[in-house]
């Protein structure tokens, strides 16, 4: 028996004293978050938001195994939030359709969750109508025409059925029940909100694909209202990505469960204690961008250097060599050489250990 077949559903319940610990724990580091945050002045927090959705917009993609350019979406944020970064790139429909969502969740954390709202976020996630190689129904709720709606793994014939979601003509009557409690004041903490809309959304399973990518927006939506904040500072969609085979059986235990559904809060509540720790990282890397240029603004760099720099402080994955630096700036080898050593001279790079063609060059720390 699946927890939408229980004869109390949606009545979710769980033990408020045993997570009252765990919820002001969590709460406070959201708060001390917030307030670093705050002290940070508008540019640098900013960017930090900038940082942490194109993450969120990324991970998220990537726990349903759908890998989106980073610069890409980094573009397409900060085009939308009207930002000069320099170096922007046009980027595809798929990544603009996420970026669409995403932004339409956290900016507009006040305005009212409906089902055309939601069928907007669904039509953006698959601009072609198709989900890979499959036509999908978009921007609509679910049939049955190819069978129950499941989560099934293993090879064809020897699959697993791991959570088989309501049947599609109580698809309507679900989503109004969701849609109306989502719209009422709580009178639940916000935390315990969020954690609760991910999982009666994901429950349901609304739609024939996206459905977890939209129930993470729905909850982070609901953790933007909890601080009245369209900025966002820490991202739950990375957290749950380091944590995805923990996420999955925990998803699916819940699901196979009765209507107590304390040990998901618990993982949720520290899953999001993670996220905010986690993004302790994103504010030393941006405080160390604006030491960095504090430090080479005013140096006479050209428009190659400038471009690497950048992508070295926004977190340049894997190692800086000659060829890379040329193949980036589209210039000979010889410049890009002249470059780095230009600014090695400076005191901005230095050279990693190791010689020959895998030499390779990182940021100077100070």
């Amino acid at each position: 028996m699946y927890i939408w077949e229980q004869k109390d559903w949606p009545n979710i319940t769980w033990d408020e004293k045993k997570l009252a610990t765990l919820l002001a724990k969590v709460s406070r580091k959201q708060g001390h978050l917030l307030g670093r945050m705050e002290a940070l002045g508008f540019e640098l927090r900013k960017e930090a938001h900038l940082r942490i959705l194109t993450e969120d917009v990324v991970k998220s993609s990537a726990i349903e195994g759908e890998n989106l350019d980073p610069d890409q979406v980094r573009s397409s944020i900060a085009r939308r939030l009207g930002m000069n970064i320099g170096g922007l790139m046009p980027a595809d429909r798929d990544v603009e359709g996420v970026v669409e969502m995403m932004l339409d969740a956290t900016g507009n954390y006040n305005k009212k969750l409906t089902e055309d709202r939601l069928f907007d976020w669904h039509a953006s996630l698959f601009p072609t109508g198709r989900s890979g190689m499959s036509s999908i129904i978009v921007g609509n709720w679910r049939d049955d025409s190819s069978g129950p709606m499941r989560i099934v793994s293993g090879a064809i014939g020897k699959e697993k059925v791991h959570y088989e979601a309501p049947p599609a003509k109580q698809v309507p009557a679900e989503m109004k029940a969701f849609l109306k409690w989502f719209a009422k004041p709580w009178d639940i903490d916000s935390l315990i909100g969020s954690g609760l809309a991910h999982l009666w959304f994901v429950t349901i399973h609304p739609f024939e694909d996206g459905n977890g990518r939209i129930a993470r927006a729905i909850a982070d939506m609901a953790l933007a209202r909890s601080e009245n904040s369209d900025q966002r500072f820490y991202s739950m969609s990375a957290q749950i990505r380091h944590d995805r085979n923990d996420y999955y059986n925990l998803l699916e235990r819940t699901q196979k469960g009765d209507l107590d559904v304390t040990r998901w809060m618990e993982w949720f509540l520290n899953c999001l204690g993670r996220a905010i720790e986690g993004a302790q990282g994103t504010l030393g890397a941006v405080l160390y961008k604006a030491q960095f240029w504090d430090r080479f603004a005013k140096e006479p760099l050209n428009a190659r250097q400038i471009k690497i720099l950048n992508k070295l402080l926004d977190g340049f994955e894997g190692k800086l060599t000659t060829s890379k630096w040329a193949k980036i700036v589209k210039c000979s080898q010889d410049t890009a050489y002249r470059d780095i050593l230009d600014l090695v001279d400076r005191g901005a790079l230095q050279k990693d250990l190791g010689g020959g063609r895998s030499t390779s060059y990182s940021l100077m720390n100070f």
